[in-house]
């Protein structure tokens, strides 16, 4: 490279004008957008101008060359647009001149190359924002949309207005497509609520936009939320009826157009009466109300019966028979709102040889709007004692002096190696702990003697939860109060296998900000980090009756070992927040996951219709990837996950619905503020996914199959040719002559390594019929010959092609095997010399 960047100088300057030279080398190729020769004379170009800056051509001449230069740049690689521009000194070029170039691009239907070149020149200000943006999104190029608008917070909110103009009830993306019927490639499938509403999203959390501009999108995302909790209290009914009313009130507010969205469900979820009783709450009238609601609104007002209060003073009383009981007293249950009562109770946390149960609460969060929960209680559990820390209060006493006891308090906590710290699922309390208290991840945070319950729960045999049923219940079946029918889960399934009776869950979705707390609330906090400590003792007690190893006992009594240090956090969001390097748990739950992994060959998920990208960078690495289509409901992911034993990826609300509709651990939540790329990303690493070269390009994009047909080039050529679809020269000239006939074997294929299939070869091809008539695949598919541009024919280093046996389409290799094995480096399996 050094001797040929050495002739390319010496090249330049023998040449009288360098700059008319290289736009006469770009005219003259036909093709110059993948990576190539061009691409180092273009640069090299670039770098020898710049150290002769003073003999740069401009006036007049500049002009002549900047002309020349426009049209070239509509086939132009997105990678020389920088150094083309900087080449021949756009920047100073006449804006009308460039603004008339790109209303010409527009006008031939090349918005990508239109959008790209606005933004290298930075001429977004002067351009009509929607004739420039509607072509894209309806393209699906919503990325391209996002970089359109980066840096220009006028640009941004007009993006966010236009998304949120398409939410208004009534919108068709049809109605706008048919202004656009000329646009190629349009994915007017793929513009639906859904799409609109991640995009908006993820702008309002990335640019801090206010949320008012978008209030329709706000209003649908708010009713998605009124038909979660309406499900949790009439469907589910594990939700009490003041921690019900508390939510929808903060929800609805005074908004009328939910208040009648309300009203509406009601009637389907409730019936006429409860429906009728919201109504005059919210004095509706009308037009608005539901067919027979006023009537039934005339009538005298039908309070809403409440199992829960009529059977006993609270929902906790008439279901502590049932489920786990603390054993502590309620003196013994401390509610601490000022640094004086920390000090006091920090002596008792603090001990060498303390063990500690520790859990947390927040306000729950229906939307994607705010970032992280904070934190609003912390519980800290020892032997005879609970301490409720209340942090809404003491983070607000003293500001900067608070905070720094805060973190003192923690630090000093959770980094002491002798005390165990033992908890369910910590990685997220840690993170929004960490969020709350403003702890940088770049802290020099260390964490010593952590235990993870839930990674132990993992690995509890699964005949050892079979023989840990519940204490027998004492209430019939007609007293049980909410929510007891619903199958137990996390913390509340494993102290039922451990203990004999589960968790009283009736406070999980209570607004934990409010003051005072409720003495249900108390006490379900106080219970759920006292059983930490109970199920751990059991747990080492008597470890065989849960199918436990010894060698499993003795790493959970070194939890509290000195050498057991943790990680920095990792500066990146995305990651897990720091982890124990030797912590018991972590060790035992990940060392045969880190050893051997799953191949992605063998990776079986569901995608729902929320992360389609997700699922086709997911397809893209091998994996066995069902995508839901933009009409299929939430629901249809659990059956097909229950038909064809597959992972569920979802996002949002769904997730709760859908993870208790299958099996422990085979729900996954993906945040949809995030890339495809880190969606995969986050999806590979939780689950320990192996994707090798061999796995690249496995799958049929289009149809998920993994059997290819491998087909040369002088056998496509003539495919071509016979589908009546040859538009070139002839292709016997261009290729040498049809060549001999080709036997075709079915394989399982990558576009880096291929192996072929177990099955028996097929022999070949078969023509429809006589004349032109397309060919088919023997199993009767029809290839899609169309789909090869006749350039890719003449590219010397492609032999052969692969088309998919079960839907027909045709894929050769190119730059892009390239690009996915850059992107996704981090995670593949190379060999050596990679």
């Amino acid at each position: 490279m050094e001797k040929l960047r050495k002739e390319m100088r010496l090249g330049f300057a023998g040449l009288h004008d360098p700059l008319a030279w290289l736009l006469d080398v770009l005219d003259c190729c036909a093709d110059w957008r993948g990576p190539g020769l061009l691409t180092h004379i273009v640069r090299e170009l670039q770098g020898w101008i710049k150290s002769r800056a003073s003999d740069q051509p401009s006036g007049l001449k500049l002009e002549k060359l900047q002309a020349r230069l426009f049209p070239l740049l509509a086939r132009c690689n997105v990678s020389l647009l920088q150094p083309l521009i900087s080449i021949y000194q756009l920047h100073t070029a006449d804006r009308h001149h460039l603004l008339g170039f790109i209303s010409q691009l527009c006008q031939q239907g090349k918005f990508k190359e239109a959008a790209t070149l606005s933004i290298k020149l930075k001429l977004q200000p002067d351009l009509e924002f929607e004739k420039m943006c509607v072509p894209l999104l309806l393209q699906d190029k919503t990325e391209l949309v996002e970089a359109y608008v980066e840096g220009s917070p006028e640009l941004q909110q007009s993006l966010l207005r236009l998304l949120d103009s398409w939410s208004v009830p009534g919108f068709q993306v049809k109605d706008l497509a048919r202004q656009y019927q000329a646009l190629p490639g349009k994915w007017t499938e793929k513009i639906n609520c859904r799409t609109m509403h991640k995009m908006a999203f993820r702008m309002l959390d990335r640019y801090s936009l206010d949320p008012v501009l978008c209030p329709h999108i706000l209003n649908q995302r708010h009713l998605g939320t009124l038909k979660y909790l309406l499900h949790k209290r009439f469907v589910e009914k594990s939700m009490t009826q003041e921690n019900w009313a508390d939510h929808i009130q903060g929800i609805v507010q005074d908004n009328r157009w939910l208040q009648e969205q309300l009203v509406q469900l009601l009637v389907r979820y409730a019936g006429l009466g409860v429906a009728a009783q919201c109504a005059q709450h919210y004095s509706l009238l009308g037009d608005s109300l539901p067919p027979g609601l006023a009537a039934r609104m005339e009538e005298p007002a039908i309070a809403e019966r409440d199992d829960a209060s009529e059977q006993s003073p609270s929902a906790w009383d008439s279901m502590k028979e049932g489920c786990y009981r603390l054993p502590v007293p309620r003196a013994d249950i401390l509610f601490l709102s000022t640094w004086e009562e920390v000090m006091a109770c920090q002596e008792q946390v603090l001990q060498p040889g303390q063990v500690v149960g520790i859990d947390m609460e927040w306000r729950p969060s229906f939307s994607t709007i705010g970032g992280k929960p904070r934190v609003s209680v912390v519980q800290l559990a020892i032997w005879g004692h609970v301490f409720l820390l209340d942090m809404l209060q003491l983070l607000q006493q003293g500001e900067r002096e608070a905070q720094a006891a805060v973190c003192s308090f923690f630090q000093t906590l959770l980094a002491d190696p002798a005390i165990v710290k033992l908890g369910y699922g910590m990685s997220g309390d840690l993170r929004n702990l960490m969020a709350t208290c403003h702890i940088s991840r770049d802290a020099d945070l260390e964490l010593c003697g952590i235990l993870d319950l839930q990674l132990v729960h993992q690995k509890l045999p699964k005949r050892s939860k079979k023989s840990c049923q519940p204490a027998l219940d004492p209430c019939p079946a007609k007293d049980k109060a909410w929510g007891s029918k619903l199958p137990e889960k996390g913390l509340s399934l494993l102290v039922q296998e451990v203990l004999g009776r589960p968790l009283n869950k009736t406070e999980q979705l209570s607004n934990w900000e409010k003051r005072p707390l409720r003495e249900t609330q108390i006490l379900y906090a106080a219970c759920d980090a006292y059983c930490l400590l109970e199920v751990h003792a059991k747990l080492l007690k008597d470890p065989a009756a849960f199918g436990l190893s010894s060698d499993m006992v003795g790493m959970m009594r070194k939890a509290g070992h000195p050498k057991a240090k943790a990680r920095k956090p990792p500066r990146r969001e995305q990651e897990a927040p720091p982890t124990v390097k030797e912590s018991p748990a972590s060790v035992l739950a990940d060392a045969p996951r880190a050893s051997v992994g799953i191949l992605a060959q063998d990776f079986r998920v569901v995608c729902d219709n929320m992360l389609q990208g997700l699922g086709r960078s997911l397809r893209c690495l091998g994996v066995d990837v069902r995508i839901l289509g933009n009409d299929d409901e939430h629901r249809r992911a659990a059956e097909i996950a229950r038909e064809e034993n597959r992972v569920i990826l979802t996002s949002g609300l769904p997730f709760h619905s859908l993870r208790s509709q299958v099996g422990e651990g085979r729900c996954f939540s993906v945040s949809c503020s995030e890339k495809a790329r880190d969606q995969t990303l986050q999806v590979l690493k939780h689950f320990n996914v192996r994707v090798t070269l061999a796995d690249v390009f496995s799958r049929c994009q289009a149809c998920n199959c993994s059997r290819y047909v491998k087909v040369s080039k002088e056998r496509m050529a003539l495919l071509r040719k016979r589908s009546g679809c040859w538009t070139g020269e002839d292709a016997e000239a261009r290729l040498g002559g049809p060549g001999p006939t080709a036997t075709l074997e079915p394989q399982s294929c990558s576009l880096g390594l291929r192996q072929p299939a177990r099955s028996p070869p097929w022999q070949g091809l078969e023509a429809a019929g006589p004349g032109d008539e397309p060919a088919l695949l023997p199993t009767g598919v029809r290839l899609r010959v169309e789909a090869v541009p006749p350039g890719v024919l003449c590219q010397e280093d492609l032999t052969c092609f692969y088309c998919c046996s079960q839907c027909g389409q045709v894929f050769w290799e190119g730059s892009h095997l390239g690009r996915l094995v850059s992107q996704f480096r981090e995670v593949l399996e190379l060999p050596e010399e990679s």
